[in-house]
C-alpha cells in the first residue's frame, strides 16, 4: 500500500521553483583540443602518483565477454590467423591464434570506446580504429578521433578528428595506404559540425571534409566497390541522442539518405529514388555484391507506420507500446544505386528484427561470392538465401549484433560481433565457436558489496543481467584470483544492496525503478516496487535507478523515482516521503524517464538526514526523514545529472556530490564538497583534469581519503580534496562507472563500463595521514606473512609497504628476537608509496646454496632512506 502525504507536509516544503535555479554556467560541449589536454594531463599524474605501485588485481568475470562493435581479419586465413576485436567501451584486441588467446593492443587513450577496426588491403601491420560508439545506446561512450598502427597494432599514433565522437567505418584505399575515407556520425547529444565523411591522401597528417550535410547529419556507413577505389557509397544519419528520448526521426528531419561518389569523394550525388521518402528514414546500413558490383542493398530502419500494436503489447523493456513502425526493410538496387526497390517483407519478423531500437543495429553484408545471400544484423543474427524476401535466424551466440566480416575466399568462415564478444563459424553460421573466458569487455554499471566471508561483488552487466563473484582474500591481499561469476538477483540495468546482517537478503532494483527482494538462502522473490496513487501521474525511474538500504536499520530501505520513497519493513509497505524533487518540466519529458532521482545517501550518524540528486541537476536534503526538504542546488554546475551524493561518516554536515556532463558531451570535471548540510558548496576537482565524474567515495576509516571514478580512471586524495593523486597503476584506461570500499576487508572495488571488475587493497592508503606525508620515511603497518605448510603451499610472504618524501635507495632491514640480522634487502625506492617483497628466507650462505626459511615469530623492521628511519614489528607465522 502507498500512504498520502498530508497537507501538513506539503505546507513544510522549501522548495524552489524551477525558475529560481541557480549555479554555475559550464560548457555544454567540449571542444576535442582540450580533451587531449586534459588526457596527458592525466597520463602524466599517472606516471608521478604517489601510488603508482600499487597494483590493480582483476577479479572477473572470466565466464561471459561484452559488447564487441566491430572485427577486421587478416588474409588470407591459413598464412595468419590474426583476429582484431573492437569493443565497445574496452578498446582493442588480438588473437594471433584464431582466439585461443586474446591481448589488448589499445587500452589507453582518451578514450577506448571502439567503433570501427581496419586494416590496410595493401599491408596488414597498417590498422586503424576509430574511437567512440557509433550506436549511441545508452552507455556509448564519446571517442576522440582516428588512431594508426604500423605495426599490427604495437605502437599507436593519433590522427585527428578528435571533435567527431562516433566513427563508424574507416575505408583504405586497396592500394594507396595512405589514402583513407572515415565515416563520421558525430556527437550523441549535442549537434555539432564535425559530421560526415573525411578523406586523407597524406595517411592521416591532413583531412578534408568531402561530405558535409550540416551539423545535425552525419555518416553511418560507407562502402568501396570492389574493383572501382573511386567509386563509394556513403549512408547519412540524421539523428541526436536526448536525456528523455532515444534516438528517432524527429519533426523536420530529412537528412537521412544514400550519396554515391565516382571521383574519389570530389562530388556527391544522392541516390534515393524508391526509397521510403526522407521522413521516414532513420539509420541505413549499406554493402555492396563483390560477384556483382552493380547490386546494393540497405537496411533501412524505416518509421513508416505499420500499424497498432496488440493490447497489452510493451517493448523490451515492459513499457506499453501504442503504434508500430515497419522497423527493419531491406531494400535492393540492380544499378549501383541509381534505383531501388524493397525486397524484404512487411511482416511481424522483419518489424520485431531489431525489437525497439533500430537505430542500435542497421548493418548489412553481403555474401563476396553470392550476391542473393544477405546477413543483416539485429537482435539476432539473421541470413537471406533469396535476396532479402525471406530470412531465419543464425542462433548458437550471444544477442545484439554488430558486425560481421565474411571471409571473400571461404564465405563458410564468418566472424560476428555481437553484445557477448566475438564468435566464429566454419560452417556459414550453423554452428558457432564464442570467445567469453578470455576476451573481457565486460560492461558493468555499478557494483555493490555484501558482508559475507569472503565476501561478494555484485553488478548488473549491459545484456547479460546481474551478476556476483567472490572477493577471495585467502591467498593474500596482493593475490585476489579472477573468477566465474554466478547469476544474481536484477536485470542488466539493476543497482543492489545487500542486507548487511544476512548475505542472503538481496535488493535489486531493475530497470526504471522496478524493485524486488531475494532471499539467496530460499530462492523467494518478491516484487515490492512502490506505486503511484489513484489518479496520479505514473512515477518516473532512471535506466538504473537509486536504491539504498539505510545505515540505521537494515529493515528500512529507500528508493529513488522522481519522488524518494521510504518502507520500514523491507518493502511491504512504502511511504512516499518527498515531494517531485526533480524540475518536472513538460517539455524534457519523452519515452526515457527523465526527471528522476539518481543519487541517494542517509547520513551514517543521523536517522533521517537524508540527501537527494537527480538526473537533471537538482539536490535536496531533508533533516526530519523527509517531512520537510530543503534545495541545496545553489552553487553547483546547473543541470547537470547528480552522479552521486555521499553523507560523509565522519562530520554531520559535511556531504561530497558529483555531477556528470556526459549528456551534454561536457567532459569538465564537477566534483564537490560542503561542510554546512549542502548551503555552500566547494570546489574540490582540484587537479583531476577530465571528467566525466561518475562516483565519489569516502573511505570508511580515514576522513581524509576519498576514491573518485571518471571515464579514464580512478583518482584518490588523502587529504580531503587539497590534491588528488591518480590511482591507477596497472588499470586499463577505462570508463569507471563506480566504486565500493569494503568495509570490514578494506578492498576497493571497481566497475568499469568495458573491461570487467578489479579490486585494490587501500590498507596502504588508509594507513597515511598528512604527518605521513611529511616524513622523509613512513612505514606502514605491516600484515602478518605465513610460512608455507606443505610443499604444495606457497605460503604468504610478507610485503614491507613505506613511504618516501624523495626518491633514493633504501634499506630494508630484518632482525629477529635477538636483534640479530636476518635479512637486509636494498631497495631503489621512488618518491610515494613503495613496496618490498621478503620471501622469508633468510641470507644465504654461499652463491649456490639456497637461502634457508625463517621459523615463525616476531621480527623487527627497520627502513633506512639516507639519515631517516622508519621502525616495526611484523609476525611470521
Amino acid at each position: 500500500m502507498l500512504s498520502a502525504p498530508s497537507a501538513l507536509f506539503f505546507g513544510a516544503l522549501l522548495l524552489s521553483s524551477p525558475s529560481a535555479a541557480s549555479g554555475q554556467e559550464s560548457a555544454r560541449s567540449t571542444p576535442p583540443e582540450p580533451r587531449l589536454e586534459w588526457y596527458q594531463e592525466h597520463v602524466a599524474l599517472k606516471e608521478d602518483s604517489l601510488f603508482q605501485g600499487l597494483e590493480w588485481q582483476f577479479i572477473g568475470p572470466t565466464n561471459i565477454s561484452g559488447r564487441v562493435t566491430d572485427v577486421a581479419v587478416v588474409t588470407p586465413r591459413g598464412a595468419s590467423y590474426v583476429i582484431y576485436a573492437a569493443a565497445a567501451s574496452g578498446g582493442l584486441w588480438r588473437t594471433v591464434n584464431e582466439g585461443t588467446t586474446w591481448e589488448p593492443v589499445f587500452e589507453h587513450g582518451p578514450s577506448t570506446s571502439l567503433g570501427d577496426v581496419t586494416l590496410a588491403p595493401s599491408d596488414p601491420e597498417i590498422v586503424w580504429i576509430g574511437t567512440g560508439e557509433a550506436n549511441i545506446f545508452r552507455s556509448s561512450m564519446a571517442g576522440a578521433g582516428v588512431y594508426k598502427s604500423t605495426d599490427g597494432g604495437d605502437s599507436w599514433e593519433h590522427m585527428g578528428l578528435a571533435g567527431t565522437h562516433t566513427i563508424p567505418r574507416i575505408i583504405v584505399h586497396p592500394t594507396d595506404p595512405d589514402t583513407v575515407w572515415v565515416a563520421a556520425s558525430g556527437h550523441e547529444w549535442t549537434d555539432n559540425e564535425e559530421r560526415g565523411v573525411y578523406k586523407t591522401t597524406d595517411g592521416g597528417q591532413s583531412w578534408e571534409k568531402v561530405l558535409d550535410r550540416g551539423p545535425k547529419t552525419g555518416a553511418i556507413d560507407l562502402v568501396m566497390h570492389p574493383t572501382d577505389s573511386q567509386t563509394l557509397w556513403a549512408a547519412t544519419w540524421q539523428r541526436i541522442r536526448r536525456k528523455w528520448n532515444d534516438p528517432r526521426n524527429e519533426e523536420g528531419y530529412r537528412g537521412s539518405a544514400i550519396f554515391k561518389t565516382t571521383d574519389g569523394g570530389a562530388s556527391w550525388k544522392k541516390i534515393t529514388k524508391g526509397l521510403p521518402k526522407a521522413r521516414w528514414r532513420g539509420r541505413i546500413g549499406i554493402d555492396v555484391a563483390r560477384s556483382n558490383p552493380d547490386v546494393l542493398y540497405a537496411f533501412i530502419d524505416n518509421y513508416e507506420p505499420a500499424g497498432d500494436a496488440d493490447e497489452g503489447e510493451t517493448d523490451s523493456y515492459g513499457r506499453g507500446r501504442e503504434g508500430l513502425i515497419k522497423g527493419a526493410t531491406v531494400y535492393r538496387s540492380d544499378d549501383g544505386g541509381g534505383s531501388w526497390r524493397q525486397v524484404s517483407e512487411n511482416d511481424r519478423y522483419m518489424t520485431r528484427l531489431s525489437a525497439t531500437y533500430g537505430w542500435v543495429f542497421g548493418q548489412i553484408r553481403v555474401d563476396p561470392t553470392d550476391e542473393d545471400r544477405i546477413y543483416v544484423m539485429g537482435l539476432s543474427l539473421n541470413v537471406s538465401e533469396d535476396g532479402g524476401q525471406s530470412f531465419r535466424r543464425l542462433g548458437g551466440m550471444h544477442g545484439d549484433h554488430h558486425g560481421l566480416w565474411i571471409d571473400p575466399d571461404n564465405p563458410s568462415y564468418l566472424v560476428n560481433a555481437n553484445d557477448g564478444g566475438l564468435s566464429v563459424s566454419y560452417d556459414r553460421g550453423e554452428h558457432w565457436r564464442s570467445f567469453t573466458d578470455n576476451l573481457p569487455a565486460v560492461q558493468f554499471f555499478n557494483v555493490a558489496l555484501d558482508m559475507d566471508e569472503p565476501f561478494h561483488a555484485y553488478g548488473s552487466i549491459q545484456d547479460h543481467g546481474s551478476r556476483r563473484g567472490v572477493v577471495d582474500l585467502s591467498r593474500g591481499r596482493d593475490r585476489i584470483p579472477a573468477v566465474e561469476w554466478e547469476d544474481a538477483p536484477g536485470g542488466e540495468g539493476s543497482s543492489h544492496a545487500i542486507d548487511p546482517t544476512d548475505p542472503d537478503i538481496v535488493y535489486s532494483a531493475g530497470f526504471y525503478g522496478s524493485i524486488s527482494r531475494t532471499d539467496l538462502g530460499s530462492g523467494e522473490r518478491e516484487q515490492i516496487v512502490p506505486r503511484a496513487g489513484e489518479d496520479e501521474p505514473p512515477l518516473r525511474g532512471q535506466w538504473v535507478a537509486p536504491f539504498i538500504i539505510s545505515p540505521h536499520n537494515p529493515r528500512i530501505i529507500y528508493h529513488g523515482m522522481n519522488h524518494l520513497f521510504r518502507s520500514m519493513d523491507r518493502g511491504e509497505v512504502w511511504d512516499r516521503i518527498s515531494p517531485d524533487l526533480t524540475y518536472d518540466d513538460p517539455e524534457r519529458s519523452g519515452d526515457i524517464p527523465f526527471q528522476t532521482l539518481f543519487a541517494i545517501s542517509e547520513s551514517p550518524l543521523e536517522f533521517g538526514l537524508i540527501y537527494a540528486g537527480t538526473d537533471d541537476g537538482r539536490a535536496h536534503v531533508t533533516q526530519d526523514g523527509g517531512r520537510s526538504w530543503m534545495e541545496v542546488t545553489r552553487g553547483l554546475a546547473h543541470g547537470k545529472w547528480i552522479s552521486r551524493i555521499v553523507a560523509s561518516a565522519f562530520d554531520r554536515g559535511t556531504v561530497y556530490l558529483s555531477q556528470n556532463g556526459k549528456r551534454d558531451d561536457d567532459f569538465v570535471a564537477y566534483l564537490w564538497k560542503s561542510t554546512d548540510g549542502g548551503l555552500s558548496w566547494q570546489d574540490i576537482s582540484g587537479n583531476i583534469p577530465c571528467g566525466p565524474v561518475n562516483v565519489v567515495r569516502e573511505d570508511p576509516k580515514n576522513p581524509d581519503v576519498l576514491y573518485v571514478g571518471t571515464d579514464l580512471g580512478v583518482y584518490v586524495t588523502v587529504d580531503g580534496g587539497r590534491r588528488w593523486e591518480a590511482l591507477c597503476g596497472d588499470l586499463p584506461t577505462t570508463f569507471v562507472h563506480d566504486l565500493a570500499v569494503h568495509p570490514r576487508d578494506d578492498v576497493l572495488v571497481a566497475a568499469t563500463h568495458g573491461r570487467g571488475m578489479y579490486a585494490l587493497d587501500v590498507r596502504p592508503i588508509q594507513g597515511l595521514d598528512r604527518e605521513a606525508l611529511e616524513e622523509d620515511v613512513h612505514l606502514l603497518p605491516l600484515a602478518e606473512a605465513r610460512l608455507p605448510q606443505s610443499r604444495w603451499d606457497r605460503g604468504s610472504p610478507a610485503t614491507i609497504r613505506f613511504f618516501l618524501k624523495k626518491a633514493g635507495k633504501v634499506k630494508v632491514v630484518l632482525l629477529d628476537a635477538k636483534k640479530k640480522r636476518v635479512r637486509k634487502l636494498v631497495h631503489e625506492g621512488t618518491r610515494g608509496l613503495n613496496a618490498v617483497r621478503w620471501d622469508l628466507r633468510s641470507e644465504a650462505q654461499g652463491e649456490e646454496e639456497e637461502a634457508p626459511r625463517v621459523e615463525a615469530g616476531t621480527y623487527q623492521v627497520r627502513v633506512k632512506a639516507g639519515k631517516a628511519a622508519a621502525p616495526g614489528e611484523l609476525v611470521v607465522r
